[in-house]
């Protein structure tokens, strides 16, 4: 005799319980404190989340917003790019080169953990108070990202997979794009993804330092004008680039890579 089973409705997360609802209950909080505490004590300049909303429709629409937007963002894109390629070739030398680990890891980590500002004052002396310099300061802020995650995924691709690739007798530079590179790609995406962060800051750092025009200078220029909730419409997009560039990553491996990270639950 068979049995019917029926299955129960799948319940609904409620509004207070679930993730949702706690995260919106918490940034109504932390804005009206803000809110409440700068009307009460701090000077009329100092930015409020009532003044950032009002700013926000003027400031995206001026011109030296734009072009700061536009001159910030192409110098991230430009170096990410530079850093991403050297930052792969250097990596796959130091994951596949016993030689060339041994040369390059002890000053890759060095460098790795050098603060950026520290690199600043060198750079303008090489490339002077230009875009250059930023340029400089952005691949230096994000190459190191890259070299360590790639090198590490390098190291990391089972042995089994190139006793494969030997028995069918497969060359060393088809092994390294059909086996060493597809294995090393988590790697590669968490270290994309801390080089974009850091190269966002390095641009916004390097503006601050060799006050050149772009984002970081316009949030600079505005602070010291006291025009305070127009400097945080800067930051704010700034925030949203790097949350941006972040869905981007996770959408393309999505779409490209549907084997990677298949079991996870995502949010």
């Amino acid at each position: 005799m068979s049995t019917a089973i029926i299955s129960a409705p799948a319940r609904r997360t409620p509004f207070f319980t679930g993730a949702a609802g706690p995260r919106l209950i918490a940034g109504i909080v932390i804005l009206l404190v803000w809110e409440i505490v700068v009307r009460a004590f701090a000077p009329a300049f100092v930015a409020t989340p009532s003044g950032i909303v009002q700013a926000i429709p003027r400031v995206i629409t001026s011109a030296p917003f734009l072009r700061a937007t536009g001159l910030t963002l192409w110098a991230v894109a430009e170096g990410l790019v530079i850093a991403v390629v050297l930052g792969t070739v250097i990596g796959l030398v130091m994951g596949r080169s016993v030689i060339g680990d041994r040369m390059l890891r002890h000053y890759v980590n060095a460098f790795n953990s050098m603060p950026m500002i520290v690199v600043l004052p060198v750079f303008s002396l090489w490339f002077g108070y230009t875009g250059s310099a930023r340029l400089a300061t952005v691949v230096f802020a994000a190459i190191f990202s890259v070299i360590v995650s790639v090198s590490d995924g390098a190291q990391a691709v089972p042995r089994e997979f190139l006793e494969v690739g030997r028995s069918f007798r497969s060359g060393r530079v088809r092994m390294l794009f059909e086996i060493v590179l597809p294995s090393a790609t988590p790697y590669f995406l968490a270290g994309l993804r801390l080089a974009a962060g850091r190269a966002l800051i390095g641009a916004v750092v390097a503006e601050f330092f060799t006050a050149i025009d772009g984002l970081g200078y316009f949030i600079l220029f505005n602070s010291r004008t006291f025009h305070h909730n127009e400097a945080f419409v800067a930051v704010i997009f700034l925030a949203g680039f790097g949350v941006g560039f972040d869905a981007l990553v996770n959408f393309c491996t999505r779409r490209f890579l549907p084997w990677y990270r298949r079991d996870e639950k995502t949010d």
